[in-house]
């Protein structure tokens, strides 16, 4: 039984007076293809929304689940703000700080500007915000893992449009992760522009193709 995220993080912050808490995860890091994507989400203290308790980290629900908790975020959230940094960025500054800037630009499309961070195994020192870096967030934060949605059906539906600019590697099931499928096409067809060249297996598939 997955465990259920809860807002004992965001109440003691709520407690102290910060009243606008942004919730932060990214989705993304490990895959060969496609950007990092991250979502900032502030819920409010007097949320009494029905759909709330269903809230979970985004890998645990399934994706219409997903899109429909997406939906509802989006809609009935005090602000929420999309990321998305591309390949070719991951490639120059490397997975870590690509989703640090995915986080941060994030945050700066909220609509409000937060209070506190909460933030789900990365810190980001480079805002001027207090913040706190919670490991496994998205089980522990419900803010974080409402988040974690937004992120992961914004990506999911990226990867769907690459899917069909870039037909053969299966992206629309893959989302661009080293699955067996995909690591057989990235060898047979090489890379397409999506692909993240510093990543070892594209890495090697370029020195072979020349």
């Amino acid at each position: 039984m997955s465990q259920s995220p809860s807002f004992i993080e965001e109440e003691m912050l709520w407690q102290q007076g910060y009243r606008l808490v942004a919730g932060i995860d990214e989705v993304g890091r490990g895959p060969l293809a496609g950007p990092v994507v991250a979502a900032a989400v502030i819920l409010s203290p007097e949320s009494r929304l029905s759909w709330l308790h269903q809230v979970r980290d985004s890998k645990r629900l399934a994706p219409r689940k997903r899109e429909f908790l997406s939906s509802c975020i989006q809609r009935e959230a005090l602000a929420v703000g999309v990321g998305v940094v591309p390949p070719e960025t991951i490639d120059a500054c490397g997975i870590v700080a690509a989703t640090r800037l995915a986080m941060r630009l994030a945050v700066e499309k909220l609509a409000q500007s937060p209070d506190f961070l909460l933030i789900d195994w990365i810190t980001m020192p480079e805002l001027d915000i207090p913040q706190r870096s919670i490991t496994r967030g998205d089980n522990l934060s419900r803010s974080i893992a409402a988040a974690s949605i937004v992120a992961k059906v914004h990506r999911d539906r990226l990867m769907m449009e690459y899917d069909s600019l870039y037909s053969g590697y299966g992206f629309a099931r893959n989302k661009g992760y080293p699955t067996i499928e995909h690591l057989a096409k990235l060898r047979r067809l090489g890379c397409c522009p999506i692909h993240r060249a510093s990543f070892a297996p594209v890495r090697e598939v370029r020195e072979r193709n020349g």
